[in-house]
């Protein structure tokens, strides 16, 4: 019986098909590569091996899913290649900017091997050492043997974080597909419905609304999660069957995704009425979104916009129930991988806003359970920096007097 590992290749090229039509134009991608071969040229660096969803997808357009393999984008000063498993045949290359190719699981560590005919041995590699696990990290050691290598999540970072007008005008798409999975949701409220039952609403308005926007997409991972109740106290938490009940408090969050690009809508809803405890703490909590949304403009630090809100809530004796930094940026990420870190509302971030950023203002108090007005508010809207201040692309409108419905 002949040997696998000579009877079958290692790794293969499947240019299987038509390339598809991709988030951006060839030029957009173009350009972003460009930026990353300046990285690499100031860190006298030959080759990056990438290996996150959000740069390789930010870099080539593709968006892998893992289901446990490794995936890669290695980018040299005159090559740009996707490194994906045979599981996925020909999809890989027909939906990135570049070459690709294929590697086999008929023995172990292929992928590395196809990484190496790219990257070369020896060489002087750029990583993510923020991705790479501990193993693969010992893999890319032993098949690359590299002279030096270096971590450049940073540098990619602070590349991602400054946005394309191509981008800008993905998001704003984006930010109106939000809109729309919000209204669907206002309409599906009412007592006696379960939060999965709004939930669904809401994500189906938005994949239909991205299906007719983005005829050449994929379309995959857009959400809702829909809170009421003691469930609206983390920003994050699961929907649940919970039976939605009068004068509940509700957390409405739709996330649309297209082509690796999140943007969301958060809104605090009542429903039927709104008890004055709650009424307080709702429009206390607006009062800083509108404050903080106000503060965004070229010039001013993360930190400064953060101490500035910190100071308005502490005035209101309201600064204990905050719960996490005022905002964020968007682009390529989502709850499944990837955030631009250095471009959050928090303290510890120096990051001075620029033009061509965006980032959300979403402020959230969560009141303790047995206490009046008990639950989380958050109110969250998108903003783009510009030369003179911010642009908000958020639409649905936040308060009571469009959000106790039912």
């Amino acid at each position: 019986m002949p040997n696998p590992s000579t009877a079958r290749p290692e790794m293969y090229r499947f240019h299987n098909g038509e390339k598809a039509k991709l988030p951006f134009a060839p030029a957009e991608y173009d350009a972003r590569l460009k930026g990353l071969r300046e990285i690499l040229a100031r860190d006298g660096l030959d080759a990056a091996v990438l290996t996150s969803m959000h740069n390789i997808a930010y870099y080539s357009g593709f968006l892998y899913c893992s289901f446990g393999r490794p995936y890669g984008l290695v980018v040299t000063p005159t090559d740009s290649v996707t490194i994906s498993a045979g599981i996925d045949a020909g999809q890989p290359w027909r939906r990135c900017h570049g070459d690709n190719i294929t590697y086999t699981d008929w023995q172990r560590d292929n992928f590395w091997r196809a990484i190496a005919s790219v990257a070369g041995t020896g060489q002087r590699i750029g990583v993510e050492g923020d991705h790479l696990t501990l193993v693969q990290s010992a893999k890319l050691d032993s098949f690359l043997a590299p002279a030096e290598r270096k971590c450049i999540s940073d540098a990619t970072m602070r590349q991602r974080m400054m946005k394309s007008p191509a981008e800008i005008a993905l998001i704003r798409a984006g930010a109106n597909v939000a809109d729309v999975g919000g209204y669907a949701i206002r309409d599906s409220v009412r007592a006696g419905v379960r939060e999965i039952d709004v939930a669904m609403a809401g994500r189906d308005a938005m994949e239909s609304e991205i299906a007719r926007r983005f005829p050449d997409a994929e379309y995959r991972d857009t959400w809702v999660w829909f809170q009421s109740g003691l469930n609206t106290d983390g920003a994050h938490n699961p929907v649940t069957g919970r039976v939605l009940e009068a004068g509940d408090i509700l957390s409405l969050n739709t996330f649309p995704m297209i082509s690796g690009y999140y943007t969301a809508l958060e809104r605090t809803m009542f429903v039927e009425s709104v008890d004055d405890a709650s009424l307080r703490i709702w429009e206390a909590n607006i009062g800083a979104h509108e404050y903080g949304m106000s503060l965004l403009k070229p010039g001013v630090s993360c930190a400064e916009v953060t101490h500035l809100i910190n100071d308005w809530l502490e005035e209101r004796q309201l600064l204990q129930y905050r719960t996490f930094g005022y905002g964020h940026s968007f682009g390529v990420l989502s709850h499944f991988y990837g955030r631009e870190a250095g471009l959050e509302l928090r303290e510890d971030i120096d990051t001075v806003l620029q033009p061509g950023m965006v980032i959300s203002m979403e402020p959230m108090l969560t009141i303790p359970a047995g206490q009046p007005g008990a639950g989380g508010y958050r109110e969250h809207d998108i903003l783009v920096i510009t030369e003179d201040g911010a642009e908000d692309i958020t639409s649905y409108p936040y308060g009571p007097a469009e959000n106790v419905v039912g």
